[in-house]
């Protein structure tokens, strides 16, 4: 066990240090659902890249040499669907993922070990390529990459482009709970009534939280379960919805405790809005 551990350490630190970088996802056998690991890893990778700079990201399912070609075609091809689908769950920009490819069964011997669980493991996997565009070339405001402005103060009366984050201020949730407070109701009635006149402007709900260890989420009280930045995000998401904001321009993301803003710590207890999309 002592050895695997050493072995995953190593791949995902030559992973990192990529000028364009790379990362893999691992899997159980004969299944596509990302382990809650891996997609821990994963947000953690996503939350490294230059979103402003992305030129193109390819993704490849592979399995181990168990089951029929075709078998492993379609879990391969699963798996990978199942990493393109988390990406547009995190606002990464659809139209940069240019290839989604289950690649069937891979044979590759890529570890000094004759036991066939440990090679079949590392085999069953997807790998993610994120191209960047050099840093020589100056991106135009038109072009078709994700602008990284998290810093800037907006409001949904702003300018936005894609890529812009809006703090949903005022919006606040009772302490342990995915529900708001009664004061919050009629800033969430605008909310909606501006998101409704705004029917080209797509965007991904963002649920975070404080004070929890390791960035892991907090536990949802009136639930049970640890998942209280997304049962906010998936709050305001079926307010909205209620309102009539259509569905199709909304999806939902709890990004736990990953991207704390420092300071007090209430202002982590947010919900975002990042725009994925703007069409004329």
């Amino acid at each position: 066990m002592q050895k695997w551990v050493f072995l995953f350490f190593t791949l995902s630190h030559l992973c990192f240090s990529q000028a364009n970088t790379n990362h893999v996802v691992y899997f159980e056998t004969d299944q596509y659902v990302v382990p809650e690991t891996e997609a821990n890893r994963l947000l953690l990778f996503t939350s490294t890249l230059e979103k402003n700079r992305i030129k193109k990201i390819e993704i490849y399912g592979f399995c181990d040499d168990r089951g029929s070609d075709q078998y492993n075609m379609v879990l391969s091809q699963n798996r990978a669907d199942a990493i393109k689908k988390i990406f547009t769950n995190l606002s990464i920009e659809e139209s940069l993922i240019t290839n989604v490819d289950g690649k069937g069964e891979i044979l590759l011997k890529i570890v000094e070990t004759e036991d066939v669980n440990i090679i079949r493991g590392l085999n069953r996997k997807v790998e993610i390529d994120v191209v960047y565009y050099p840093k020589n070339i100056p991106l135009k405001k038109d072009a078709n990459v994700v602008a990284d402005n998290r810093k800037k103060p907006l409001s949904l009366e702003s300018e936005l482009r894609v890529g812009d984050k809006v703090v949903l201020q005022n919006i606040l949730f009772r302490t342990g709970y995915s529900y708001v407070l009664k004061e919050s109701i009629p800033v969430l009635e605008q909310l909606a009534k501006t998101l409704k006149e705004k029917k080209h402007i797509f965007f991904t709900i963002e649920g975070h939280v404080c004070c929890t260890s390791q960035g892991r989420d907090a536990v949802d009280r009136g639930t049970g379960k640890r998942n209280l930045s997304q049962a906010r995000a998936r709050y305001i998401y079926d307010y909205l919805a209620r309102k009539g904001v259509k569905k199709k321009r909304m999806k939902y993301v709890g990004l736990k405790h990953k991207f704390p803003l420092g300071g007090d710590s209430k202002y982590d207890r947010r919900v975002e809005i990042e725009i994925t999309n703007i069409k004329n």
